[in-house]
């Protein structure tokens, strides 16, 4: 099975907490394999199945009340 990462630069994030909820909205994502997030570097590493949209994953972080780009 392929599958693709992507990259999200992410901002908004101060502490674990709020990487942990950034990490719970983007696994809740269909399609989404492994998530990592980091507050310190305002990153998120996602792999995705292939037909997992990279403007799915912002609405996810956006979900939360964070900001997103690609």
């Amino acid at each position: 099975m392929s599958q693709t990462i992507h990259t999200l630069s992410i901002t908004g994030m101060t502490c674990g907490c709020c990487s942990g909820r950034v990490t719970r909205a983007l696994k809740a994502t269909p399609g989404v394999v492994n998530v990592l997030v980091s507050h310190e570097d305002n990153t998120g590493n996602v792999l995705t199945s292939p037909e997992v949209s990279v403007s799915s994953l912002i609405e996810a972080v956006k979900s939360v009340g964070f900001d997103a780009t690609a």
